[in-house]
């Protein structure tokens, strides 16, 4: 979602009707017209035009000093194109092995997306839209979300998070992440997501308009910036369909209502807890998750009920270690020559009611390290 705390956008607002700006946050010019916005923030101060970045850094700086925004440790750049927020680690965050949750770091990835789109002046009701999105009744939904984690955070560390968006093809946009440990500078995860329009009404996806660009395209790098520089990285290898047999599935999943989000859908994090139901639990004793790409193909509402499966991904040089109870090829784990201790998984999670699909995934695991 396009979801840009640092600028509660009722305090912007205010700030807005203070001073006299001339095209920042009506529909944003565009940023090949290099767009201007005039500021007096004051009758006494003198007139300068700032950028639509720099007005809005100029009003949280002035006007954004509610309590929210005094308390939050984020806040934009120096440029105005990206947003870094800390977070502590807390005790409800961790597992028994007091370090923290793949589903804690999703959490705070989408918590500082949020936070993003509102220090920009976009909107607070869930979506991070823009006006001419409002308008048009259309919204921002997840296609793909990808993470890595090559250290996990244990109770109690401080950690930083920036997050950038920028366009991706005709239908959509991606958003992506950078995470470091604040005490050593270490980078210990990325992650990278692809949202795509979709008009409210309808459901149907929509291309991106021109007049949408323009007001978001302001606040995004001016070169293309990618969490994943990496030539054929995983973020960009497409998901195959896993296919019935499978040796591990947990049936009967159902939407609590702690799930579901402001916008009464479930929450996109909910899919990963999903996932790692089905999980073999000789993996989830011995190994830890390493990385996951989630597919989103359906909506997922309150009432439905869905089932996990999941099966090995052979890859190239992979050896199967065991055979499924119906005689087909399915093992417990796979290896490849080269990497004895990692195991990657094929997931899919599906309408117990019709089959259909709801989400693709694939995992990826190595072996716990000894701490």
């Amino acid at each position: 979602m396009l979801k840009f705390p640092y600028c509660n956008v009722t305090d912007l607002n205010q700030a807005l009707a203070q001073c006299r700006f001339v095209g920042l946050l009506g529909p944003l010019a565009s940023r090949r017209q290099s767009p201007r916005a005039v500021v007096s923030c004051s009758p006494s101060s003198s007139e300068f035009s700032l950028t639509p970045v720099q007005a809005v850094m100029s009003c949280q700086q002035q006007f954004g000093s509610s309590l929210v925004n005094r308390l939050r440790l984020g806040g934009l750049t120096e440029d105005g194109f990206s947003y870094k927020e800390k977070f502590i680690i807390r005790g409800f965050e961790v597992g028994i092995n007091k370090i923290a949750t793949i589903e804690t770091i999703a959490n705070l990835l989408q918590e500082v997306g949020s936070n993003h789109a509102q220090s920009v002046g976009f909107s607070t009701d869930g979506f991070g839209t823009s006006p001419t999105m409002r308008k048009l009744h259309l919204i921002w939904v997840t296609a793909r979300m990808h993470i890595e984690v090559y250290k996990y955070p244990a109770w109690r560390d401080v950690i930083e998070i920036e997050t950038w968006c920028q366009n991706e093809g005709r239908i959509g946009t991606r958003r992506d992440w950078i995470l470091n440990d604040v005490a050593t500078g270490e980078v210990f995860g990325r992650a990278t997501s692809k949202w795509v329009m979709m008009n409210q009404d309808t459901r149907r996806m929509q291309k991106v308009s021109d007049d949408v660009k323009e007001e978001y395209l302001v606040f995004c790098p001016r070169e293309p910036r990618l969490a994943f520089s990496e030539k054929n990285n995983k973020s960009l290898k497409r998901i195959a369909k896993l296919e019935d047999p499978v040796r591990y599935s947990k049936l009967g999943l159902k939407p609590r209502r702690a799930d579901l989000d402001m916008n009464q859908h479930v929450n996109n994090v909910t899919y990963i807890g999903w996932v790692l139901e089905s999980i073999p639990k000789e993996i989830i004793d011995t190994h830890e998750l390493q990385a996951i790409t989630l597919d989103y193909r359906r909506e997922c509402q309150q009432y439905n009920v869905v089932d996990s499966l999941t099966g090995l991904e052979l890859t190239e040089g992979s050896k199967m270690v065991s055979v499924g109870t119906n005689g087909s090829a399915t093992a417990t784990a796979t290896t490849r020559e080269d990497d004895h201790d990692c195991h990657r998984f094929l997931h899919l999670l599906r309408l117990s009611s019709d089959g259909r699909e709801i989400n693709r995934g694939r995992t990826e695991w190595r072996k716990k390290p000894t701490r």
